[in-house]
């Protein structure tokens, strides 16, 4: 989704628009994108590390185990000799968005992410048997046949 540096003006972008930590900021850049790319904490926070030891960032009085950053002057600055970069980053992420949008809703996303992480982690806690198998077979069936009898409730046209 980025290349080389990008990641870092986007983060620094969000940052300076309002305090925010690194769970605020993929969540952020997943709405931005319509659920199409959320980055992943193993790229976030050493990002933010970064930044922070650029002296672009710096942590926010919070309340919690999470503290927020806040861009500095010296990350405010960057932003504006970086201005044409940073707006054609959130304009492709906008596109990435509304084209996403047109099809597909990141509620969905989620949910058939839940899913997914659900059955793994009881995979592995378990593994699989007949029984189990069979179960899940079930459960899966049932969700398909609802889904299909599902109608939008009191007049809502479908989006």
């Amino acid at each position: 989704m980025f290349e080389s540096g990008e990641l870092r003006l986007v983060l620094l972008k969000l940052i300076a628009d309002e305090p925010r930590h690194g769970y605020d900021l993929i969540r952020a850049i997943e709405e931005l994108t319509g659920g199409d790319y959320a980055p992943s904490p193993g790229v976030v926070y050493p990002t933010l590390t970064l930044l922070q030891d650029m002296g672009l960032i710096e942590e926010a009085a919070g309340e919690g185990a999470r503290k927020p950053f806040q861009a500095t002057d010296e990350g405010r600055e960057h932003l504006e000799q970086n201005a044409d970069d940073v707006e054609e980053l959130f304009e492709r992420l906008e596109e990435a968005g509304s084209h996403r949008r047109k099809g597909h809703r990141p509620e969905i996303g989620r949910a058939i992410g839940n899913l997914m992480t659900a059955l793994k982690n009881r995979i592995a806690h378990d593994g699989w048997n007949e029984t189990l198998l069979n179960e899940v077979v079930d459960i899966l069936d049932e969700a398909a046949q609802r889904i299909e009898r599902a109608k939008p409730a009191n007049g809502e046209k479908d989006a």
